[in-house]
Parts: C-alpha cells; structure tokens; sequence
C-alpha cells in the first residue's frame, strides 16, 4: 500500500526494500523499518524527537502510568472496529507503545501501519512487532493511497487534517487524542509563574468530518521519582517552552502527583 515519497507511485518489495517503477528505492533498515522521508521533505537534518527523548517515553510509558489512556482509546468505537479486519494507521506513532496495543487488540488481523518524523522514534518502535509496517514520515505528506484506510489515530500529535481527510475512506473514522484542560495541571503550577486560559488546538468542527462523540481518560498519577518526573516533562512542550526557574524547581522533587486528563474526539469522514 506504500507510495513513493517522491512521485507517489505504488511501492513494491525488492529483496532488500521496496521501489516504484520510476526507479526510487528504499532500502529496510535492520529492524524492519523503512524511511520515506526525502532529505528535501525535512525541516532540520534530525526532525521529531531526539534519541534520548524517544528514550525516556518508552521507559516512562512501559511504567504503566498511561495505560488507562489506552484502555480508553480501545472501548467503545475502537472495540467495534478491531473485531474486524481493518486498515489502521498511527499518525505520529512516536515509539509504537500506542500502535503495538491498538493492533494486539486486533489479535493481529488488521492492517497496521505507524509513521513518524522522527527516525529514532521508529527505530524504537520497529523492535516492538514485526507485523506492523514502521515508516519514517510526515503526516503532511503521507506515504499511502487516497481512501485507503479504516481507522486513523493521532495521539498527541501534529495533526494535518486534509492529508487524513484525503488517506481515510468514506465513512472511515479519525480519533484525535489530546491533552484537556487540567492535564499535567499540578506540573504545570510548578513550571510556569502563571497559566494561560486552556483552548483546544483546533475547533470543534472538522472540513468533510463530523463529530462522532467525545470521551476522557482522567485519573491521578503518581510519579515517584525524579527520574519519572523528568521522561514525562520531556514528552511535553514544556520541556522547551517553560522558563528555566521552573525547570529547576521540578527538578529538585522526587515524587509528584499530577492530575492525567485526556480528551478523545471521534470524527466521521463525510
């Protein structure tokens, strides 16, 4: 189902990757993965997260501390979805924690694929599962056909919505996962002198979707160490965006309680 990044004809396997019939070839890495993210593509020489920082969010996630943010992306909707052979993309899949539990849920029957800018994202995620196809990416150009997909996923991601408009088919479904008002609010106290007014990054209303139904994951997680405390500060914005006095103040704790609050839109493409 993968299209050159450079002319967006089909892709095909060759022995040791993939090419169109123009003559572009994409080489898989050792762990399975492929990059279709052309040098001219790129807004810096190493885009997305660095190494270290795709690091922290796989020790910190494998902790657990968002498991319920997952439980509340596989109820409902999605539950309907996975009881059937699908197509399923995880648009900014960072290191695959959200993308290997949507398609176990599936008990593998679907068609999955992961996409990230970040090439140490997806080398991380490649060695979770084999059977999902790992691509490096941009969400504003994505490697695959119009109408081609079932399910689209962005969790804390830089949504394009026309590009998911365009990859979904009639009818296919878009769920956006973002943080809600009081997310991190007890760390966000700690980092900033102030907090500005909370507003969704984009409205309610979606060109060529409609709202479907709105859920949340809210819960109390106990960070209980420093160590904790840091990999979480660095999967946020705040970890470039807060001013240093407040970076250090975090820094000195060793345990912190913060108020998790997730909001999960569901949206129907017309």
């Amino acid at each position: 189902m993968l299209l050159c990044p450079l002319d967006a004809a089909p892709l095909s396997r060759t022995a040791s990757g993939l090419s169109c019939p123009n003559g572009h070839s994409f080489d898989f890495a050792k762990t399975g993965y492929v990059n279709l993210l052309p040098v001219q593509n790129k807004h810096s020489k190493d885009p997305g997260d660095s190494k270290a920082m795709v690091s922290a969010r796989r020790e910190f996630l494998e902790s657990g501390l968002y498991s319920p943010i997952v439980e509340e992306i596989l109820r409902s909707r999605s539950a309907d979805l996975l009881s059937r052979a699908i197509t399923v993309l995880d648009a900014g899949c960072g290191e695959g924690y959200y993308t290997t539990r949507i398609h176990a849920a599936n008990g593998g029957g679907s068609r999955v694929f992961g996409i990230d800018i970040s090439k140490w994202a997806i080398q991380s995620a490649s060695k979770r599962s084999k059977e999902i196809a790992w691509v490096v990416g941009s969400n504003a150009r994505i490697p695959l056909p119009d109408a081609s997909l079932d399910w689209l996923v962005c969790t804390f991601g830089f949504p394009i919505f026309e590009e998911f408009l365009r990859v979904l088919k009639p009818g296919g479904w878009l769920l956006m996962v973002d943080p809600g008002a009081d997310h991190l609010l007890e760390m966000r106290r700690i980092l900033y002198p102030t907090l500005k007014s909370f507003t969704l990054p984009y409205g309610e209303q979606l060109a060529g979707f409609k709202p479907a139904e709105v859920t949340t994951a809210r819960y109390l997680a106990q960070l209980s160490s420093q160590a904790q405390i840091s990999q979480l500060l660095s999967m946020t914005p705040h970890q470039h965006k807060s001013p240093k006095a407040g970076r250090d103040a975090l820094s000195k704790l060793e345990r912190l309680d913060v108020t998790v609050d997730v909001c999960l839109r569901w949206y129907q493409k017309l």
